[in-house]
């Protein structure tokens, strides 16, 4: 047992990078980490990490050890789980990291909570990037593209990017027809929280993507607000169906140019080489089957068809 706790020790140091974050993650000091690594360095005659005043970093020699203990680690804790959790009852406390964002989420998690009554949850909402394993999360939920290497990762669901507006927006201003014309429009534009920036709309025309600089007529850093603008006929945003799905469904909202969207992923990431526990690995099966139950290529293309406006634009 001696040894899985030095291994322990060593995944969390090679993982955080830091001998203080794996101190407080293990309830020691940064000293004990330290002086459990340099016994084992010993044990083995090499350098497993390199180190200085600002940074932890893995050797070669580390970098083969972290893959070997890593396995070693998540075949422990699978036959682990394979024998104690055979008719056990998920239960215990659940920290997960979810996008500022209440739908599709908070239903979805609302029906978690009263089918599994005994796993707590300890959920922040937030957009910036945070840091699984330091920060002590047990999983994160993200859209779009995050490679780490240090994280392993369970596709949860797809959903599409349309650009909308309120038909009584489109009665005023018109619809526009090709991608040049939303320079005249109000634009409802997003900042990300993180950067700062505003958000890319794929803006395309013969699936050649054109260079424009929209109008930043309204910018908000959160979705609520850009979906309350567009349905108060503000101007044209670009937003989530997921997001918008009853807007769209009762008329409120309307999609124009289709060929200015683009799909994306939900992903459901938490630190490689740990088997999931029993109540993480419940929780993921709820998300997959009740999150996107209805999301389809297909399924989608036939509302965009139902709800894109057929007015032309005054002249």
């Amino acid at each position: 047992m001696d040894s899985l706790n030095t291994l322990n020790v060593f995944v969390s140091v090679a993982e955080t990078r830091s001998f203080v974050a794996t101190g407080r993650l293990m309830g020691v000091s940064a000293s004990a980490i330290g002086k459990s690594i340099v016994r084992l360095e010993e044990r083995f005659g090499v350098r497993l990490f390199n180190r200085s005043t600002r940074s932890v970093t893995l050797t070669e020699e580390g970098f083969r050890f972290l893959e070997r203990s890593q396995r070693i680690l998540a075949e422990i804790e699978a036959a682990e789980a394979e024998f104690s959790q055979t008719n056990a009852v998920p239960r215990g406390r659940l920290k997960i990291s979810l996008p500022l964002v209440s739908d599709p989420f908070i239903p979805v998690l609302a029906r978690f909570r009263k089918a599994y009554p005994s796993i707590e949850l300890d959920l922040t909402f937030d957009d910036r990037r945070v840091e699984v394993i330091e920060e002590g999360y047990d999983a994160v939920l993200r859209s779009g593209e995050l490679p780490d290497s240090s994280l392993t990762s369970r596709h949860l669901g797809n959903y599409q990017m349309i650009l909308v507006g309120s038909p009584e927006y489109f009665d005023e201003h018109g619809v526009p027809q090709y991608p040049r014309e939303l320079m005249r429009h109000t634009c409802i534009q997003f900042r990300f929280p993180n950067t700062g920036k505003l958000q890319v709309w794929p803006i395309r025309r013969d699936d050649q993507e054109l260079d424009l600089q929209l109008p930043t007529s309204v910018v908000c850093n959160n979705l609520e607000a850009r979906v309350g603008f567009a349905v108060e006929g503000v101007g044209i945003a670009y937003l989530p169906d997921f997001a918008i799905r009853e807007w769209l469904d009762c008329g409120k909202l309307v999609s124009v140019l289709e060929d200015c969207s683009e799909s994306g992923t939900f992903k459901i990431m938490w630190p490689s080489g740990k088997h999931p526990s029993l109540k993480l690995r419940v929780f993921i099966d709820f998300l997959r089957e009740h999150l996107f139950p209805d999301t389809t290529p297909a399924t989608l293309t036939a509302a965009k068809k139902k709800n894109t406006p057929s007015r032309k634009p005054k002249s």
